[in-house]
């Protein structure tokens, strides 16, 4: 269990910074509450997405590799994630299923 509350911790941490570079960097009329941007891929291509997604497993892993490629802090305030566009797409798009 506490493993498991470090995890949901450290996850509040990174979408809070997150959450406050966008802002520095943008004011985002365009993203629906509950909702928040994250930019996939080479093109850094723009995905808007609920927060609920936040608490799916493979999500809290795409997460932890952001943090270990990027760390917290971008240049232009976006989360940023290391994933290819498609891959990002079916993971969401399953996200969604479930």
């Amino acid at each position: 269990m506490g493993v498991r509350l470090a995890g949901v911790v450290r996850m509040k941490h990174i979408l809070q910074q997150s959450f406050r570079n966008q802002q520095r960097a943008t004011a985002s009329a365009d993203v629906p509450k509950g909702h928040f941007a994250v930019y996939v891929g080479e093109m850094e291509k723009r995905f808007v997405v609920p927060i609920c997604y936040l608490h799916h497993p493979s999500f809290q892993t795409l997460l932890h590799k952001a943090e270990e490629e990027y760390g917290f802090e971008h240049p232009r305030g976006m989360l940023r994630v290391p994933c290819d566009e498609d891959d990002f797409a079916t993971l969401t798009s399953q996200m969604t299923g479930s």
